[in-house]
């Protein structure tokens, strides 16, 4: 249970109250139960999974893997992952409609497969698509700052930059675009793919983004179920620091004390 504060900061996704800033992938751990004792220590909002690539490890298909999801007790957000056209996308995220029982879509649509970049030409016209057909649609997409704001304009009310290619674990690599991203779009903003370190995660919470989604920096961590504690931390801290308000950096320096070289108690009172 939260309490007053925490709730009254809580994430928001179209109109949906999450206790977790956190979003954790479900692929390429190293067995199930590393994969539920990852999920219980992060207590993430929500956990994703593909139709498409489940199945590639022995710890990620059958039914055993479905079972897992609904023993978690997490809100579960299915995704496009491996999708190359649109209407693959909206095949899939029809499927998983129903596989799920829910509105909720991550939509991936790749346009290279070097670098998993999204297609940014029919991203757009994609999620228009599937809102249409009342998907509640979080679009992972680039830091680009016209593509995020036509996503919004089409009814997305969240948007899901990266922060670098997708399993590099680079960290942002385009502070700039991703902070002006933060300034100009007033929907919840999620960082998804190329987080590699808490400090990451932490990072770009300070600069007042909504959230992040994991999942090759802790499925593939030496010790996953550690690691996903240590990013569920880092994005709490970074929310926290966030709302604090930092203070502003300086080019000199500047000192502590107002006074240097004279004890306080001969300082005279006012």
């Amino acid at each position: 249970m939260q309490n007053s504060s925490s709730s009254a900061d809580s994430l928001v996704l179209y109109g949906q109250v999450f206790h977790s800033r956190l979003l954790l992938g479900t692929s390429r751990y190293p067995s199930p139960s590393v994969l539920e004792a990852a999920v219980q220590r992060a207590r993430p909002a929500m956990v994703t999974a593909s139709l498409r690539r489940q199945g590639s490890n022995p710890a990620e298909s059958g039914q055993r893997f479905w079972e897992l999801l609904r023993q978690l007790q997490v809100p579960v957000l299915p995704n496009t992952a491996g999708c190359h056209s649109a209407q693959e996308a909206i095949t899939t995220a029809q499927m998983a409609r129903e596989v799920f029982e829910t509105p909720w879509i991550k939509l991936e649509l790749i346009g290279d497969d070097y670098t998993l970049q999204p297609d940014t030409l029919n991203l757009v016209s994609t999620a228009e698509h599937l809102i249409r057909e009342g998907f509640q649609v979080l679009p992972y997409c680039t830091e680009d700052l016209v593509l995020c704001q036509r996503l919004v304009d089409v009814g997305c009310q969240a948007v899901m930059p990266w922060a670098a290619p997708i399993g590099t674990g680079r960290g942002p690599v385009n502070p700039y675009a991703l902070q002006l991203l933060r300034e100009r779009l007033p929907v919840p903003l999620l960082v998804d793919a190329g987080l590699g370190l808490p400090s990451h995660a932490c990072q770009v919470m300070e600069w007042g983004y909504d959230g992040v989604l994991l999942n090759t920096a802790v499925a593939l961590a030496q010790d996953p179920i550690s690691m996903a504690g240590a990013f569920a931390d880092a994005v709490q801290a970074g929310r926290a620091a966030y709302r604090a308000g930092a203070m502003q950096a300086q080019d000199t320096a500047q000192p502590s004390t107002p006074v240097l070289g004279t004890p306080f108690w001969h300082h005279d009172s006012p």
